[in-house]
């Protein structure tokens, strides 16, 4: 769903070797290069997931480039779903 601004939400799980190779650090890199809002967390169960919002064809680049990652990482799967849109500040890790 899209605001008014034409921004869309997406929330995306990332599996594979993604904690401890600086995936989050990465992702929020991408994310605020793409001047894109969200969070990039690691989960219980050894997954990242990333909320990001922004522009849509900002979020399409970040959703391809978690597909690569950064080069320590080795993905193996990436869901990705639409989100309800939030106006949120930058981009944090947790």
């Amino acid at each position: 769903m899209a605001d008014e601004n034409n921004q869309i939400c997406f929330r995306c799980v990332v599996a594979g070797r993604v904690q401890g190779v600086f995936f989050r650090a990465s992702a929020r890199e991408q994310a605020v290069r793409l001047g894109l809002t969200g969070y990039a967390r690691n989960l219980p169960d050894g997954r990242v997931e990333v909320f990001a919002c922004g522009k849509p064809d900002a979020v399409a680049a970040l959703r391809d480039w978690l597909r690569i990652g950064p080069p320590q990482a080795e993905i193996t799967g990436v869901a990705c779903e639409p989100a309800p849109y939030q106006s949120l500040t930058g981009f944090a890790t947790h």
